[in-house]
């Protein structure tokens, strides 16, 4: 397909650069020589210089003939206003990045009056994937398939755990529970699991189920974590201004740290139930003065990554039972897993994911559609999940009779609202949502899960 992306920062790099090595006719824009000169270096796209809502730029761009155009400069309105006229001039799709909360109650408005396929919000993003984490504190990440009915969560196994050592089957047989682990990361290897591999101490699994069985399952395990009830937060950012919004009747209470007293003013003005501190989040005085030693949960959400990394492993150290850490630059990504820790969120990379997840759509075959793409085990596995129709090639056969893909596992169906952790004897039927979990990158419909 071909593909604008409006703005070279942050998340235009990191989208240009997944949907080109996806083999995607990927052309930028951008205001900025130094920016265009940096993805010239390292991506294999098209790139011109200018600003894109000029017509002349989008023409010499060809927006004409673009199948999709994704507005992600740092300006809302030169998003919304790049991909007005980019559709007006031909272009067959448009996605737009808007981030302002004052827009945040207008996003539906926004996307149907002025024609746009997707309206995308990184920090709202990033602040729902906070929150489900925070609502489920076992969990490392959580994420919500088939209409809530699958929750895939992501935890660690630990010294203490009674699944040290027991190979998959032994722990189906022994607990009786409807789930399915999908995924393991092993230090730096990824294993999409049989059933004889077993458990070691440091491996973080993905386990897919109902929340109810997770909750059982995590019980019976010893590994179910009591509820948050106080939260602190470093940085009054717009994640933050998000979070606080969705945690919101659920009976938390919140504690904002900001050095800047402006941003203390705003975000004090639109949430006014929640505790505003002025200070500087690195004084560990003033940490301690506000209570940092007893909190349930510590989430650093500053806009500088060293800072977030810092506190979050000195919040590890005292031992708070959920720490969370927002990192924005790929490298400090890195650095961060290897400082073991373990809940670091991306929003750069789930807007990425997202965008991904419709260009696959767009690209889907006659047979199934493609609801949701989610990223676990440090964007190394992909879980997908389709709707299939009745021109699915794959359709009424039982499972055993395919030749299931090495790197692949179907983790759940789900008929008509039952879920179905499959066997051998079951089949995939018409209607079925399936959730697959998969190491290879390059599946887009359902019948990819089946070797060629």
């Amino acid at each position: 397909m071909k593909i604008v992306v409006i703005g070279g920062g942050k998340v235009g790099r990191k989208i240009s650069e997944e949907l080109s090595q996806d083999m995607h006719d990927v052309t930028v824009i951008d205001q900025n020589m130094d920016v265009i000169n940096k993805i010239n270096s390292f991506q294999d796209v098209a790139c011109f210089n200018g600003n894109a809502i000029d017509y002349e730029v989008q023409k010499e761009a060809g927006i004409d003939s673009a199948d999709l155009v994704i507005g992600c400069t740092s300006s809302d309105e030169i998003n919304m206003f790049s991909c007005l006229f980019a559709k007006k001039f031909g272009a067959k799709n448009t996605i737009a990045r808007v981030r302002n909360p004052l827009y945040y109650n207008q996003l539906n408005h926004i996307k149907n009056d002025l024609g746009l396929s997707m309206v995308i919000n990184p920090e709202f993003v990033a602040a729902n994937e906070i929150s489900r984490i925070i609502r489920f504190p076992s969990a490392l990440k959580v994420e919500t398939f088939a209409k809530g009915k699958i929750e895939l969560l992501e935890f660690k196994i630990y010294q203490s755990s009674p699944l040290v050592g027991k190979n998959l089957n032994e722990i189906r047989n022994e607990y009786k529970i409807k789930f399915l682990i999908c995924a393991i990361q092993r230090k730096d290897a990824v294993i999409i699991p049989k059933g004889n591999i077993e458990l070691e101490v440091g491996d973080k699994i993905s386990i897919a189920a109902s929340h109810e069985d997770l909750e059982l399952f995590l019980k019976r395990i010893g590994g179910l974590k009591r509820k948050i009830k106080t939260v602190m937060i470093i940085g009054a950012s717009k994640i933050t201004y998000y979070l606080c919004k969705s945690l919101e009747g659920i009976n938390i209470k919140i504690k904002i740290i900001e050095k800047d007293i402006e941003s203390c003013r705003q975000i004090g003005e639109l949430l006014p139930d929640v505790d505003v501190i002025h200070g500087d989040g690195t004084d560990i005085q003033l940490l301690e003065e506000e209570g940092f030693d007893d909190v349930d949960a510590f989430i650093s959400l500053t806009g500088i990554d060293e800072e977030n990394i810092i506190l979050s492993m000195l919040a590890n150290g005292k031992n708070i039972p959920k720490v969370v850490t927002k990192v924005s630059n790929t490298t400090f990504k890195d650095l961060a897993n290897n400082f073991q820790l373990d809940t670091v969120v991306s929003p750069k990379d789930l807007t990425s994911a997202i965008i991904l997840r419709y260009v696959k759509a767009m690209n889907n075959s006659y047979g199934s559609k493609l609801n949701y793409l989610y990223r676990i085990v440090n964007n190394r596995v992909e879980v997908l999940e389709f709707t299939v129709s009745r021109e699915c090639k794959i359709i009424n056969t039982p499972l055993k009779d395919m030749k299931i893909r090495d790197d692949l596992l179907i983790a759940c169906i789900v008929r008509q609202g039952t879920l179905i952790i499959p066997q051998g004897d079951d089949m995939i039927r018409e209607g079925d949502n399936i959730i697959i979990v998969t190491s290879n990158l390059n599946i887009s419909e359902i019948t990819d899960i089946v070797s060629k």
